[in-house]
Formats: C-alpha cells, sequence, structure tokens
C-alpha cells in the first residue's frame, strides 16, 4: 500500500518538474507566447509546458490517477485526483513580479491528502500530508501565534473572475481594514496560503478561486495550525472558490466580517 509520504514525494518531484520550466523561461516571453483568456486572465506557452512536465511526472509514476489541471486535463472527483496549477500568479510572471508558484495537490474520495507549493525564486518548498503536518524546507512550520486584530497582517485577492461582487468585496475589504494592522495582495493565492502556514501572515479571505488555486494550500493551513472555510464557515471551498482562512482567532473575526456583508449573496 502506497503511503502519503511517497504520494508527497511525487507531488514534489512533479512541482520541481514545472518549477524548472518557469525559471528557464523568465523574462523571455515574446508578445506571440501570451493569450488573453478575457481581460483579467492570461495563459501563456509556459503555463502549458510546465503543466505538461507536472502531469508527465505524475503520470509516470500513477498512470490510472485522475487529474484536474488549470489548462488542460478536467477530470472528475472520485477516488486518487491531483490537482494541478502549473504556474499560480500568471500575470506576475508575465510582468517579471517576482511572486508566482507551482502547486500541486492529490485528494483522495474529496479530501486533500498531500500537497506541495514551490516557490522557484525563493527556493522555498512548503508541504503537507493530512496528519502528517506541514513544513517548510524540511522544517515544520505553524501558523503565527494570535497578537491581536490590531496586529494582524492580512493576505487578499481581488475578484476579477466575481466583478459583480465588487461592491460587496470592498465592504468585505473596508470592515476588514480598519481592524488591522495591514492587507496585502500578492497576486498568487497558493503563496498566500503557504505564507499564512508559515505564520507570515495572519488571515485571508477572496472569492472566486478555482480548485488549483485552493488545494494544496488549504492543507498547508490545516496542517500547520489553521483554520479555512467557505464564505459560510462550511468545507466547501473547492467547489464555491469563495475562501476565509487564518490563524483560529483571526479566522473568527474575518469570516464574522464576510458573512456580514455576503450573507443571502453568496451563502458558501
Amino acid at each position: 500500500m502506497v503511503g502519503l509520504d511517497q504520494y508527497l514525494d511525487t507531488a514534489v518531484r512533479a512541482a520541481r518538474k514545472g518549477a524548472e520550466v518557469l525559471s528557464k523561461n523568465l523574462g523571455r516571453l515574446a508578445e506571440g507566447d501570451i493569450v488573453s483568456k478575457d481581460q483579467f486572465d492570461f495563459v501563456t506557452r509556459v503555463d502549458r509546458q510546465s503543466e505538461e512536465a507536472v502531469i508527465a511526472e505524475i503520470k509516470k509514476a500513477y498512470p490510472a490517477h485522475r487529474i484536474l489541471a488549470e489548462e488542460t486535463l478536467k477530470d472528475a472527483p472520485g477516488g486518487f485526483r491531483w490537482i494541478i496549477d502549473p504556474l499560480d500568479g500568471t500575470t506576475n510572471y508575465i510582468h517579471g513580479y517576482p511572486a508566482f508558484s507551482v502547486s500541486v495537490a492529490l485528494e483522495n474520495d474529496g479530501q486533500v491528502v498531500a500537497g506541495a507549493v514551490l516557490d522557484p525564486l525563493r527556493d522555498e518548498l512548503f508541504t503537507a500530508t493530512k496528519g502528517g503536518g506541514a513544513y517548510l524546507n524540511g522544517r515544520a512550520m505553524k501558523v503565527a501565534p494570535f497578537r491581536g486584530l490590531e496586529r494582524a497582517l492580512i493576505t487578499t485577492g481581488f475578484p476579477f473572475r466575481s466583478k459583480q461582487m465588487l461592491d460587496h468585496y470592498l465592504l468585505a475589504f473596508k470592515a476588514i481594514f480598519l481592524k488591522v494592522s495591514g492587507i496585502r495582495r500578492s497576486g498568487s493565492a497558493a503563496l498566500d496560503f503557504a505564507h499564512l502556514a508559515a505564520g507570515r501572515c495572519d488571515g485571508f479571505f477572496e472569492l472566486g478561486l478555482s480548485p488549483w488555486d485552493i488545494a494544496a494550500g488549504s492543507l498547508l493551513i490545516t496542517e500547520a495550525g489553521g483554520q479555512i472555510t467557505d464564505f459560510g464557515g462550511g468545507g466547501g471551498y473547492l467547489e464555491t472558490g469563495n475562501v476565509v482562512a487564518g490563524v483560529p482567532e483571526v479566522y473568527e473575526s474575518l469570516v464574522r466580517d464576510v458573512q456580514g456583508v455576503f450573507k443571502g449573496i453568496i451563502d458558501r
């Protein structure tokens, strides 16, 4: 029987294969390498090449497993399914802005059991297995201790995929902004989740994410002692794409603020 550590080893190898593609091509994109999905969403040949490299590594180890990937394969849930973001932070990558990552997770019957997020520029590898803890470059990591809301640093993402919710998002942003020490937006949700798990920030909220943005990072957070839910406080964030996460005390404040704005509009 294959253990979770073996699955994680595959996730790490696959993430490193994708990261090699990203590092090799950084700063070398031509205009023809970039395709606009819509005004705020882009895909490059590097996204596709990274995804191919990640999938090839996984298929080499587990050819029968399902795969859900941002650019190509869209296998349905059930049994073992790998959830892949070959380049989280494509817009950053296009501009040379140093915040992007590769995210690889494995779920079993809908539950994420192993995950890796790799930041190739900082050579930081964030990993977790269900029940096995969370690690940064092999060293155990935990969410930050609670120091009071007035000292909390929050990360977020703007609702480019849910523009009809912008006014409501800004109301939630304001409610949170007035209570905390700062709010940051990196452009890579997977890195935001990893940094939360590593104790570098204290909370996170965003709507309209995709499963590949969330899967690996969600396990990092829970295994590091944090909380993560959908806007309603439930576990449906992979389906809804709406996420609130944080150090437990910060999470409780964030989810109240989010529900105060979105209740009856977005309940999950």
